[in-house]
């Protein structure tokens, strides 16, 4: 499956840079992470250290425990919510928020500093 066409479109429909998700490199992805519970959001830091610097998770519910998010490739996102896929080309520095009918996506340069 090719998801770039996709990421593409995310990017230039918001003015964000197009920065390639490597499927196989891990994420980080909530541990209660749910399809059914939104919204869904994600942000990027800089891909590092075999990460492509996406954190992901469901619901309002945010916390900075070392323990919230778990890591996984990329790739599993196909089975686990594959909606998300077409997000991953944002670089880093963005952010992505959906629900039904509601898709958020924005510039956060504080993730540049972290």
């Amino acid at each position: 499956m090719d998801f770039v066409p996709a990421q593409k479109i995310i990017c230039e429909k918001y003015g964000a840079y197009f920065l390639p998700c490597d499927l196989n490199l891990k994420i980080g992805i909530s541990k209660g992470f749910s399809p059914d519970t939104y919204p869904i959001n994600g942000l990027r830091h800089f891909p590092e250290k075999g990460t492509a610097g996406w954190y992901i998770w469901s619901g309002d519910a945010f916390s900075e425990d070392p323990d919230f998010f778990q890591p996984i490739h990329a790739l599993h996102l196909i089975d686990r919510d594959p909606r998300i896929l077409k997000y991953l080309g944002l670089a880093a520095g963005w952010r992505f928020l959906f629900a039904p009918d509601y898709e958020d996506v924005w510039q956060d340069k504080n993730l540049l500093d972290s």
